[in-house]
């Protein structure tokens, strides 16, 4: 086993570089979010922001230095505790933004979610190491569960930008765990089925603005079960048919879409309960923003005119006029990149693009590197979240995505998110200085 010798040798100089530069850049901007038209600052964000970056280093720090196999034999406990509190907080948490996801004691707070992805990621990554020579759909059905769990609890909050991340984290796990690709484009083809069914009766209606008989069934319980009904029997009697006609691959696939068919109207019909209407109008709105200027829309429009009023070179620091004049909302979290760019230009955001790149090259190569299977699932999941949160909210403020509530981890506002984002990055450390022990299993300790 591989022993330390000097504790410098733990750190990934590069990778904690990046991460403080983007850090130290994110409280620059919190800042400046804080300052109004007047030049006076009304907000005190970016002073928690840099207690909360303190603790965070300090956090990454005690996660770099510890040996993250040790993790192994806890996993369990902590992913049950886990279930218990995010049902707790979807019963009995505080308000935010229109989401029951928060859970403390006067101010503060925390939001167990944003934790939860790392301990999701880290019960997860022990299974698939654990259950490598088991049968590949049991061991599909097995990971599907451990997926579907927490997400539910979280839809139920409701928190669909935090439930979205899950999806990523668990596709390339299950990729890099060898999983069948036709089990994952399965629950894809799901995923894909659900949110169309959920966002169409809303886009008819909003963008289209006309009657579509096919899309009507969808707004009409009684006729959607129908379709169920027959979705499901179809699916179930190709099964049979095809066990009388061995080794015909056409029936197969006529079951595997129907049954992606009948779960998508299935889960669509419960996410179309849990989201509340505006929500489900986020999820399109970017299609055409002038439809709802004032609502929905309002988002979109202002980040397109901040990122657009910046430049090449921008409008220089504290001198932003969306964010000064508070057009833009929520600007310290999910916005904070749109003031980035009025402020520093296109090359601001291309250097933070950059870092972003850095990390996660950095990233990939601890995942390709490691020799311990649990370190390797670990390092994918944290590279699916990563990836995801980076991408979803630049695409979001740029116009060309969803608005779904997603901040940009290291440079939001928000001490939960930039704890997890620091304990991912101490987890990536110890797997890249433990990534040449071939021991998947923890004996002596």
């Amino acid at each position: 086993m591989k022993m330390r010798k000097n504790i410098f040798e733990v750190f990934d100089y590069l990778l904690l570089s990046c991460v403080i530069i983007l850090v130290l850049i994110g409280i620059s901007f919190i800042y400046s979010s804080g300052i109004n038209s007047d030049g006076v600052l009304v907000t005190t964000e970016y002073v928690k922001q840099i207690i909360w970056a303190i603790l965070g280093l300090f956090l990454l720090i005690i996660t770099a230095l510890y040996d993250y196999r040790k993790f192994e034999r806890y996993t369990r406990y902590i992913y049950f505790i886990l279930l218990f509190i995010l049902l707790y907080t979807s019963l009995f948490g505080r308000f935010v933004n229109g989401a029951r996801s928060w859970i403390g004691i006067g101010g503060a707070g925390i939001q167990p979610s944003e934790f939860g992805k790392i301990i999701y990621i880290l019960f997860f990554a022990k299974y698939l190491s654990d259950s490598k020579k088991e049968n590949q759909l049991k061991r599909f059905i097995i990971a599907i569960i451990i997926f579907i769990l927490p997400v539910i609890l979280i839809m139920l909050q409701p928190d669909l930008g935090t439930a979205s991340v899950y999806i990523p984290i668990f596709l390339i796990m299950c990729f890099m765990s060898e999983i069948p690709f036709h089990y994952i484009f399965f629950f894809l083809g799901i995923g894909a089925a659900t949110v169309l069914f959920t966002i169409l009766p809303v886009w008819n209606i909003a963008i289209a603005k006309k009657s579509v008989i096919a899309i009507g069934i969808l707004t009409n319980t009684k006729l959607r079960i129908i379709v169920i009904i027959v979705t499901a029997l179809i699916a179930l009697i190709s099964i049979i048919v095809r066990h009388y006609f061995h080794g015909n691959n056409y029936y197969y696939w006529i079951s595997y879409l129907f049954f992606i068919l009948t779960a998508g109207l299935v889960f669509s019909l419960f996410t179309s309960k849990v989201m509340k209407g505006y929500q489900i109008k986020r999820l399109i709105v970017y299609m055409n923003p002038s439809i709802d200027p004032l609502g929905s829309g309002w988002n979109i429009i202002q980040s397109k005119i901040a990122i657009g009023s910046g430049g090449v070179f921008g409008r220089t620091f504290l001198h932003g006029t969306q964010s000064h004049y508070r057009f833009l909302p929520q600007q310290s979290t999910d916005f904070i990149f749109s003031i980035l760019s009025e402020e520093l230009g296109f090359i601001g955001g291309l250097f933070v693009f950059l870092l972003f790149g850095l990390i996660l090259f950095r990233t990939l190569s601890i995942m390709r590197n490691t020799s311990n299977h649990f370190g390797m699932y670990i390092s994918s999941g944290i590279f699916g979240m990563f990836c995801f949160h980076f991408f979803v909210n630049v695409g979001m403020v740029m116009g060309i995505m969803p608005i779904t509530g997603i901040p940009l981890l290291f440079l939001s506002y928000g001490g939960s998110s930039l704890w997890t984002a620091m304990l991912c990055i101490g987890l990536l450390m110890s797997i890249k200085y433990y990534r040449f022990d071939l021991s998947d299993d923890m004996e002596g300790y």
